[in-house]
């Protein structure tokens, strides 16, 4: 985990803004919720903390009227979304203007206020009902010691599909937050449409606020701004480190993730099992949690090994207490059974978690997709109709799953050929129905599933240049970020790497091939305030990836900051955690049938 930054005072922030905002309603309160906006929210404050502020009740925002609640305000929590003012609308309609005491509404926004929203609720002519109409800036959420994410799930569509720039301006004014907190960041390195426009909104904001030029010693050396389509491959190939299969399987939302419960049934003698539990068993993943945080970024090969050298050391722990004799030594035991206990039934949870993955990893079908990933991004066969591809839309598996191989193959071979990309997508549309042709199209526009152009295929270049692909792979002890997907090193990551040494002078050729322009920006730092890096201080790096992260590629980060002669620790930004289901989904549109 990182050493130098410190990411809680970015959570206090955001909690004394919050504070602030609830101290200006006076009286007992009850908030309604966007109900996207509740995940998000419990990383930042706990609800004790609303309780302080005499928050008694909450609701989530749904049509209809609003439950009753015996207090004096009544606190909307919502993003900036027209649907979202319709509900309200109808929440405030309905509200009975002849019951005593009244009740007074207010409405918090998040991240921004919206002209265009108040200007809908002054039409619906409720606008006069709220007392208090403010923003709440959450942009950056801390979700571990590492790692920031607004968690803005429409980003990349709205950049690559709708030119749409809301998410990078929330992004850019997050970084400036940021540098508020932490110091003016010196060098910015960016690559990509979007980076530069994050980077040009930045230097913008900074001549516009005078103010914002702080006396704050940087913490950050480097900002490096990515745009996710300058590497459209790494999501959509299987993340395989134990976080990342975690997230492909049963999916993380704000660091939970639900599970089948059957596995986490506590083994009772004798009862047959008639009373298994059916609630999916939710638990919390973070670096909080000693065991998780040394196995997450491992390759999933390599976490069995662990797990039973862990259960060998706590199951001598516990026979400690056959020789504890004295007073003395039994306090002494006594003391640690809490953190012995806590070490027992974290180790049995991964266990069964990782036995659930390893029926999965093991199976047939997931040893076969894995083998045409692989084929694909080590430049085989990338050019003509996939056998296996071909079988999965003939057996109707889930239409996620052909859209990521499809959108794989098109990647590593720089587009297909026209008629191979016909080939394809009459199948999809006459197996899964033709109502996903906007899909499909949707997946052109991002450049994920397009014809070969110029008729060049770059990407044998570029992966050989990066060294994309590392046939001889360490996944035990590695010695390289290709272990994440057992041989292939994401591309964003080695462009991270890159920059640290030698530079991206080294590879000027490469980087014109991938789309959009590569920068360099320098930010002036007022005198006293420039870095004299001690001997063998480790230079900070903030990854920002715009429009999504995987846990693999955060990994890879993880990997290089620990590396003994990196010299560089990163934290790691984005928009949005995602994998190659949730980001496809993004991007998925039914045509719906014309009302008849």
């Amino acid at each position: 985990s990182s050493g130098r930054v410190n990411l809680t005072a970015l959570r206090e922030a955001g909690r004394r803004e919050l504070r602030e905002f609830l101290d200006k309603c006076a009286g007992s309160k009850a908030i309604v919720w966007d109900e996207y906006l509740t995940g998000p929210f419990g990383l930042i404050a706990q609800y004790s903390l609303l309780k302080e502020h005499e928050v008694e009740k909450m609701f989530t925002l749904k049509p209809g009227r609003l439950p009753p609640a015996d207090v004096k305000n009544i606190i909307f929590f919502v993003r900036p979304k027209l649907e979202l003012m319709d509900i309200i609308t109808d929440n405030v309609l309905r509200e009975d203007r002849g019951r005593s005491p009244q009740r007074d509404f207010h409405i918090l926004f998040v991240p921004r206020r919206s002209l265009l929203c108040e200007q809908w609720l002054k039409e619906q002519g409720v606008l006069g009902s709220f007392i208090h109409r403010e923003q709440y800036s959450l942009d950056l959420i801390p979700f571990d010691g590492d790692l920031l994410s607004m968690e803005s799930e429409s980003a990349f569509k709205e950049c690559y599909l709708e030119s749409d720039q809301t998410s990078l301006y929330h992004a850019a004014k997050g970084l400036m937050t940021l540098q508020a907190l932490y110091g003016t960041i010196p060098q910015i390195f960016g690559k990509g449409d979007c980076a530069r426009h994050v980077a040009n909104m930045m230097i913008r904001m900074k001549r516009e606020f005078p103010g914002s030029q702080n006396s704050i010693f940087p913490v950050f050396d480097t900002l490096l701004l990515l745009d996710r389509n300058v590497d459209l491959l790494t999501p959509l190939a299987t993340q395989l480190t134990y976080e990342g299969l975690i997230d492909e399987i049963y999916g993380i939302q704000n660091t939970y993730v639900k599970l089948p419960p059957e596995k986490f049934a506590p083994k009772k003698q004798g009862e047959g099992g008639k009373d298994l539990p059916t609630e999916p068993k939710k638990l919390q993943l973070n670096s909080a949690e000693e065991l998780y945080a040394e196995i997450r970024d491992k390759n999933f090969n390599a976490v069995g090994s662990v797990l039973s050298k862990k259960a060998k050391i706590i199951s001598a722990a516990f026979e400690e207490r056959h020789h504890a004799k004295t007073v003395g030594e039994i306090k002494q035991f006594v003391s640690q059974l809490p953190h012995m206990q806590a070490a027992r039934s974290s180790l049995a949870n991964h266990t069964s978690i990782a036995e659930l993955i390893k029926d999965i990893t093991t199976s047939e079908d997931f040893f076969d997709n894995l083998t045409v990933e692989q084929e694909f991004m080590s430049g085989i066969d990338t050019d003509k109709v996939n056998n296996y591809i071909e079988d999965c839309i003939a057996q109707k598996h889930p239409l996620i799953k052909i859209l990521r191989l499809v959108c794989l193959q098109s990647v590593c071979n720089s587009g297909l050929k026209q008629k191979v990309l016909d080939h394809y997508k009459r199948e999809i549309l006459q197996t899964y129905g033709y109502e996903h042709i906007l899909t499909l199209n949707n997946l052109e526009k991002a450049g994920l599933l397009k014809p070969q152009t110029g008729g060049r295929n770059n990407y044998p270049t570029i992966r050989k240049t990066l060294r994309l692909w590392m046939d001889d792979v360490n996944e035990q002890n590695p010695n390289d970020i290709s272990y994440v997907y057992s041989g292939y090193a994401p591309l964003s990551v080695r462009l991270a790497q890159l920059l640290a040494r030698p530079g991206w002078r080294s590879i000027e050729e490469v980087l014109k091939m991938l789309p959009g322009p590569h920068f360099e920006e320098r930010q002036q730092l007022p005198t006293g305030l420039q870095k004299k890096r001690q001997h063998g201080e480790n230079r900070v790096t903030l990854v920002f990836f715009l429009g999504g992260v995987t846990y693999a590629e955060i990994a890879a980060l993880r990997f290089l900051s620990q590396m003994e002669d990196g010299g560089t620790e990163y934290i790691i930004a984005t928009t949005k955690l995602i994998n190659g289901t949730t980001w496809i989904k993004s991007l998925m549109e039914k045509l719906e049938p014309a009302p008849v």
